[in-house]
């Protein structure tokens, strides 16, 4: 945790930036490396019947960081993102409670 799942970007282009986000977003957050999940969503988008190029979005699912580190979060996605060629990104944060998140049967 944090897990990071991205919509309507190329898994090709999330593998480009992926280490270097991860190293920025260690260094923001504090939490080691093997903590981050990064998933890429495959999807089919469908625009007035027939299938779409979808919007950009990142889904960042974490535990509370303080609006200071989730800007800084957001920026550091958005810029990786928009390197790789999407010049429009959603980032959309699920803050998890740590009574609802179980590891191995055991709330944090």
């Amino acid at each position: 945790m944090p897990i990071l799942k991205f919509n309507a970007i190329r898994s090709s282009d999330v593998k480009t930036f992926s280490k270097a986000l991860v190293d920025e977003l260690q260094m923001i957050t504090g939490s080691p490396r093997e903590y981050f999940t990064l998933e890429v969503i495959s999807s089919v988008y469908i625009t007035d019947g027939t299938e779409a190029e979808g919007p950009p979005i990142v889904e960042v699912g974490w535990f509370d960081r303080g609006q200071e580190l989730q800007d800084m979060a957001a920026k550091a996605i958005t810029q990786h993102v928009q390197s790789a060629g999407y010049p429009n990104v959603d980032v959309i944060f699920t803050i998890f409670n740590e009574a609802s998140y179980y590891e191995n049967g055991n709330h944090f």
